[in-house]
C-alpha cells in the first residue's frame, strides 16, 4: 500500500472512531441531561413549597437558583436533539451551536436570579422575617442529597461539552446553596440568628454571579469565533510547516469552532512546487485531525495569494 493511501486510510478511521465516539458521548449526554432535569424540576417545586410555609429566604433562594438549573437543563437538552438535525440549505454546519445558545442564555438566567436574591435579602436585613427551621432544615438536606446525586450524574459526562459543563455550574452552585441553607437553619433554630438567612443567601448569590459570568464569557467566545481556547495558531503553523520542506510559509490562518468540541479552521499553504500536491494535503489534513480539528479547508498555492486579488 502506497503512502498516500496509508495517510488516506488512517485519515478515515480516525474519523470514524471520532465519530462513534462523539455520538455514544452525545447520547450518554442526553440521557444524564433528561433525567437530571427530572430530578431538579421535581425538587424546585418542592423547595419552593418549602421556602413560603417556611418563610425562609435561603430556601426561595435556594429554588430560584433550581429554576435557573432545571431551564439550564431543559434547554441543554434541547439543545442537543436540535444538534442530531442534519445540515440543510439555511444551515450548513447542521445546528450543533444551539448548544452554545442555549448555555449563553443560562448564564444570563443566572445573573437574573442574583438581581432578584440581593433584592429580597436586603429587604430582610431591614425587616426580619421569622422563619421555620425544622422545616427548613429538612428541606435543604433533601436538597443537598438530591444535587450530590444529579451532580455526579452530571459529572459522568462529557466534560469538555459546554452544555454539561454549564449544567454543573449550575447544580454545583446549587449543592453549595444546600449547603448554606443547611447552615442558617442550624443557626436560626439554635441562635435565633435570623439575619443569618439573608446573609447566607447573599453567598449563595456571589455563587451564582460566578457561574453566570463564566458560562455568559465561554460561549460569547464561541458565538463571536474566537480562537478555540485549547489551540495555540503559532504552534500548529510551526508543527505543519515541518511536515515537508516543500512547504515555504503557512499564512491566513483562521480557527473557530461550532461549540467547544467541533473546531473549524481554514490556511493558506504556499509552496516551492506544486509536484505531490494530493499526498501534501492528505498529510495536512492527518495532522490536524489529530490535533483535533474536525474541520480544515486548506489551500495550498504557488507563489499565489486569493487576498492579492484584493490589492490588484
Amino acid at each position: 500500500m502506497s503512502q498516500s493511501s496509508k495517510s488516506e486510510n488512517a485519515t478515515h478511521q480516525h474519523g470514524h472512531q471520532h465519530a462513534h465516539t462523539h455520538n455514544h458521548a452525545d447520547n450518554s449526554n442526553e440521557k444524564a441531561l433528561r433525567i437530571a432535569f427530572l430530578i431538579i424540576f421535581v425538587f424546585m417545586i418542592v423547595e419552593t413549597v418549602g421556602g413560603i410555609v417556611s418563610g425562609s429566604l435561603a430556601l426561595l433562594a435556594d429554588a430560584g437558583h433550581m429554576f435557573t438549573d432545571a431551564a439550564a437543563l431543559a434547554m441543554a437538552w434541547g439543545a442537543f436533539v436540535a444538534a442530531r438535525r442534519p445540515p440543510d440549505r439555511e444551515h450548513s454546519y447542521g445546528h450543533k451551536r444551539y448548544q452554545v445558545i442555549a448555555a449563553f442564555v443560562n448564564g444570563i438566567l443566572l445573573l437574573f436570579i442574583v438581581v432578584l436574591i440581593v433584592k429580597e435579602a436586603v429587604e430582610r436585613f431591614v425587616e426580619p422575617h421569622q422563619v421555620d427551621a425544622p422545616m427548613m432544615l429538612l428541606i435543604a438536606s433533601i436538597g443537598f442529597v438530591v444535587n450530590v446525586v444529579t451532580f455526579w450524574m452530571l459529572h459522568s459526562g462529557e466534560k469538555d461539552n459546554l452544555n454539561i459543563r454549564g449544567a454543573m455550574l449550575h447544580v454545583l452552585s446549587d449543592l453549595l446553596g444546600s449547603v448554606v441553607a443547611i447552615i442558617a437553619g442550624l443557626a436560626i433554630y439554635f441562635y435565633q440568628w435570623m439575619w443569618m438567612d439573608p446573609l447566607l443567601s447573599l453567598l449563595v448569590a456571589a455563587l451564582i454571579v460566578r457561574s453566570g459570568v463564566y458560562l455568559v464569557k465561554d460561549a460569547l467566545h464561541i458565538l463571536l469565533e474566537g480562537v478555540p481556547k485549547h489551540l495555540d495558531i503559532e504552534s500548529i503553523k510551526h508543527q505543519l510547516a515541518q511536515l515537508d520542506e516543500n512547504i515555504e510559509s503557512i499564512h491566513h490562518v483562521h480557527t473557530w469552532s461550532l461549540n467547544e468540541e467541533e473546531v473549524l479552521m481554514s490556511l493558506h499553504v504556499n509552496v516551492k512546487s506544486l509536484d505531490g500536491y494530493d499526498s501534501l494535503l492528505k498529510r495536512l489534513h492527518l495532522h490536524l485531525h489529530e490535533l483535533g480539528i474536525q474541520h480544515a479547508t486548506v489551500q495550498i498555492e504557488n507563489n499565489y495569494c486569493s487576498s492579492r486579488l484584493e490589492q490588484d
